[in-house]
């Protein structure tokens, strides 16, 4: 236990008087008002707060940020349990409890942890070279029990989410000094700004690192007009200025987390820089740190890292950390400085009373769980150095990362082993520590300037990169050095990965030139942090090993997100019902109130049976079918899609978008019609009708008329753009409901519908509109199920008050409910297509028996050119046919294959809906099968679950052939 609490000022994020207690790895702990959790855990003299990914190595807190590699835990328990998280991202609140996902039986002692004495067996793509023999599934148990670094949460998120939208002039990404003063010159200009900041506090690095006052920052951008976000971290940047932000709410907050959907005429990126890692041996072990983090959370939380911390540095700004950490009270063992002697900057004092060496390496580490002391080579010695923690300064790398995912590209500054931007994508700029430029007035001043540029629509001045002075790119020992050491341990090139300079020589070894390679083969920067602390060490010893610069190397590209985000943040509220929400009948009641079983069709959830007591599903549909057949049913067709098309070219475009001709239909007449996409495929299915000259009722399948009408947009406004048709989708405008079996118009002229309406007036497949009672109705005479059906269609708020005047009325003709599964065993009986049942991706209109007056149709429509292509016309397609079972007796599984031997085999065909037909007393079922209407009468075989099933291939339709049924026969 090394680290500890120091005394708190008045810069410091903490509130003392407000103590917190946590609990970490079953241990009760306490921290303060503000602490992170890491933050908490440092003063509470806790080390090992993880395991690595592959070998189960102990890990430390590395960062202070959203970069860290190492201390991935888990937080919360059950339902409320959120793995792969960082410790330095959490903000400490009381009850939290957080654990180590991926240590058994704990964090302290990891049995997984023996995988590390046969590290040498699973080199870089080892992964992909065993488990081959025997057989990769007795492996695959052990492989996913140990794979991952967290546990997934068990049961339903109870959390809230939000997302809101917003656009703005200019959008300011940072809020330390060049980001302020970028949003504070774009409000001073008149502009809309918007400054996101992901610490809860503004101030970046000059708030933590030189303790200058920034509390006043946030309040003055207020009065000056500038929205401020904290909390608040942007995670994509996408094209024309679309940039996605996450905000972490407080605690006590009834939201968790907020997505910014941020449209921004402007983007101003101040994401600061991280600081580069050293390599040396051991470099993952507890106790191992950057240098800023170990100061930040001396000066941002109180918390010391360590009793007596070596610098391990390689820039000017690691003497500056010693410093800072000197007036803390911390005692500060040395400075070994990776450089020559004359490399640091002219204006850097090396600290009174510490020690220091030019040319000096870390060679080795004394601690088996974490660091004792330091092995240091220096002037060609080495000594043990007595420290329990060593912060690394090896650098910085600008976080170019979103600069990257905008488009932008990239430059190598030698001086300062960087990669800065390079040039800037239209109507973005990069200033500050992003740009390279470290020094603070001229950051400033760049920032203000870039604003000004990018409002007067001008070239963005060049950023004056500078201000980190002299940097190594490489760090890495070299073997002679190594070999003083007198431990032989690894070196980590990315922490959270396991990836080790040995790693990256093997795979150059394997000619693994290309940093995207390197990246896949090796897994580096391939972990929730994306390399943020690892790619340039990465690059760097890929270019040691290919005798290449790391300008000619190059980088990786970033992606978003920039930091992992929840699932739930995501989906922003979107989830459980509201994921995708179900949508309920307006006459939901009434049918609830008659027993309705529900389940969804379509995304609505809408009665499949009526079961009376002692019935189940099955049974109530085969009654209720039953009585269709023999009397009268209702049906809510609510769901059935509906669009109006209407213009004076509304006729030639549904001849477009139909295999049927459209444009010859009389007013009041309809006629069915299949959809195709270009390849030919059945997409949708339904009834047009011509209301007048130039007004369409277009029918489609409950499913599919949100397609159907984006469909007919996109070929309207990028295929058909001369055409004047309005499309509009009214179902939700037209409730319908379904009238069937012989006795469909006695009821409604008992409910005292007119006589046009009657069967020997009114003609299949026509539409008239008519009022009852003030209410205007639209009476389609078509059928689902193959008897008289009158489709009624009226304004939804009517539908449940029509419904009971027909029940009430329809009690004389033992009237019946039904649901969707009755209504699919009357369209079986009567070999209906339906679309997604009967049909797959492949099917064509010729499969299903609809290739009739193709031929003869003059106008051109979408898929007819793929009808032609010798696929398509290929006389072994396969095509829908009847089948009955040999014994009469056995439903055919939907699914079943038509194979000439056992599975695995080639296919003839399978069976696509399958009942048992009440009114013939036997099963009946579609299917498609290979040259299928060429077989009738032929017997076939039919292979489910191992079992086979005999059946025969018969004409269609199995129940009233002549179709005398639809007239009230």
């Amino acid at each position: 236990m090394s680290g500890y609490r120091l005394k708190a000022d008045r810069h410091s994020l903490i509130d003392t008087t407000r103590p917190i207690d946590f609990q970490f790895a079953g241990r009760r702990l306490q921290g303060y008002e503000g602490d992170t959790l890491a933050s908490a855990l440092i003063a509470s003299g806790v080390r090992t707060v993880a395991r690595s990914y592959k070998l189960h190595r102990p890990r430390g807190v590395f960062t202070c940020g959203p970069e860290e590699p190492s201390a991935i835990i888990d937080i919360g328990l059950g339902a409320d349990r959120t793995p792969v998280t960082r410790a330095t991202d959490i903000e400490l609140f009381d009850g939290l409890i957080a654990d180590c996902g991926n240590a058994w039986p704990s964090v302290d002692l990891d049995f997984s942890a023996a995988t590390a004495k046969f590290a040498r067996f699973m080199p870089p793509g080892f992964y992909y070279k065993t488990f081959m023999w025997p057989n990769w599934h007795l492996f695959e148990p052990k492989v996913r029990n140990m794979a991952g670094l967290g546990v997934a949460p068990q049961g339903r998120d109870r959390d809230r989410y939000d997302e809101v939208s917003i656009d703005t002039d200019v959008l300011v990404i940072g809020g330390g000094a060049s980001g302020v003063a970028a949003a504070r010159a774009a409000a001073a200009a008149g502009a809309g700004t918007v400054l996101l900041e992901s610490d809860k506090a503004l101030g970046g690095w000059q708030r933590w690192a030189t303790q200058q006052d920034t509390d006043s920052w946030r309040e003055d951008l207020a009065r000056a007009g500038v929205q401020v976000l904290v909390r608040t971290t942007a995670f994509g940047v996408y094209d024309h200025h679309f940039v996605t932000a996450l905000e972490a709410l407080s605690n006590g907050s009834d939201v968790r987390e907020r997505v910014w959907k941020i449209r921004a005429s402007h983007i101003v990126l101040a994401t600061g820089a991280f600081e580069r890692p050293m390599l040396f041996p051991d470099n993952d072990r507890p106790g191992v740190m950057l240098a800023g983090a170990v100061q930040r959370y001396a000066s941002d939380y109180a918390a010391a890292c360590g009793k007596r911390v070596l610098l391990a540095v390689n820039a000017d700004s690691g003497y500056a950390t010693a410093a800072a950490l000197q007036r803390a009270g911390i005692a500060v063992a040395g400075i070994a400085d990776a450089r020559p002697a004359g490399s640091r900057g002219a204006h850097v004092a090396v600290p009174a009373g510490v020690p220091h060496w030019h040319d000096a390496l870390v060679v080795g580490i004394e601690g088996k769980s974490s660091v004792r002391s330091a092995q240091l080579l220096a002037g060609g010695q080495v000594r043990s150095i007595d420290a329990d923690t060593i912060a690394c300064a090896g650098g910085f790398t600008p976080n170019v990362n979103l600069f990257s995912q905008a488009g932008g590209k990239l430059r190598w500054v030698d001086e300062s082993a960087m990669f800065v931007p390079h040039g800037t994508p239209a109507g973005i700029a990069a200033v500050g520590a992003c740009a390279g430029v470290f020094d603070e007035a001229a950051a400033s001043m760049h920032a203000e300037e870039s604003v000004r540029a990018l409002l007067a629509g001008a070239s963005i001045p060049a950023a004056p990169v500078g201000g980190v002075g002299t940097c190594l790119a490489d760090t890495h020992p070299a073997p002679a050095a190594l070999e003083k050491g007198a431990r032989k341990g690894k070196i980590f090139v990315d922490l959270q990965s396991d990836v080790s300079s040995d790693d990256i020589r093997i795979a150059a070894s394997e000619n693994y030139r290309s940093v995207e390679h390197l990246k896949r083969y090796t897994a580096t920067g391939m972990g929730t942090d994306q390399g943020k602390t690892s790619n340039i060490n990465a690059l760097v010893r890929l270019g040691a090993h290919t005798a290449r610069e790391p300008a000619q190397v190059g980088t990786t590209k970033f992606r978003p997100p920039f930091k992992p985000i929840t699932m739930g943040a995501i989906v922003g509220g979107r989830s459980g019902e509201r994921y995708r929400p179900r949508r309920r009948l307006q006459a939901h009641t009434w049918h609830e109130q008659r027993g309705a079983l529900f389940e969804e069709f379509g995304g609505w959830m809408r009665p499949a049976a009526y079961p009376r007591e002692g019935e189940n599903l099955e049974q109530a549909a085969l009654r209720e079918a039953l009585a269709v057949r023999r009397g009268a049913g209702l049906f809510d067709g609510s769901p059935l899609g509906k669009i109006e098309v209407a213009g004076p070219d509304a006729a030639a475009f549904l001849d477009l978008m139909y295999v049927g001709t459209m444009s010859t239909l009389k007013p009041g007449h309809g006629r069915y019609g299949l959809l195709l996409n270009e390849n030919g495929v059945i997409v949708d299915d339904g009834i047009v009708v011509r209301l007048s000259e130039q007004h369409f009722w277009v029918n489609t399948t409950s499913g599919g008329v949100e397609r159907t009408a984006a469909a007919f947009d996109e070929w309207l406004q990028c295929e058909f753009v001369d055409m004047r048709v309005a499309v509009i989708p009214v179902t939700g405008q037209w409730a319908n409901i379904t009238v069937a079996g012989p006795l469909a118009w006695k009821l409604l002229q008992e409910l005292g519908f007119p006589a046009e309406f009657a069967p020997s007036h009114m003609k299949h497949m026509t539409m008239q509109g008519t009022e009852i009672d003030g209410v205007p109705l639209r009476v389609l005479r078509a059928s689902f199920c193959g008897e008289l059906s009158y489709e009624i269609n009226l304004p939804p708020s009517y539908a449940q008050e029509l419904l009971d005047r027909l029940w009430e009325v329809g009690k004389q003709f033992d009237v019946t409910a039904y649901g969707v599964e009755a209504l699919q065993i009357l369209r079986t009986e009567k070999a209906y297509l339906h679309v997604g049942a009967d049909t797959d991706g492949t099917t064509q209109p010729a499969d299903v028996g609809f290739d009739r007056g193709i031929e003869k149709k003059a106008a051109n429509f979408v898929g007819r050119r793929s009808l032609l292509r010798p696929a398509s016309r290929d006389a072994n397609r396969m095509q829908l046919v009847g089948m009955r079972p040999v014994d009469r007796r056995t439903r055919l599984p939907v699914g079943a294959q038509v194979a000439p031997a056992p599975l695995p085999c080639e296919t003839e065909g399978w069976v696509t809906s399958s009942y048992f037909s009440p009114i013939l007393g036997e099963p009946v079922a579609l299917g498609m099968l290979r040259r299928g209407r060429s077989r009738t009468g032929e017997r076939i075989r039919l292979h489910h679950m191992g079992a086979w099933l005999e059946a025969e291939v018969v004409e269609t339709p199995f129940y009233d052939p002549a179709g005398e049924r639809l007239n009230g026969a």
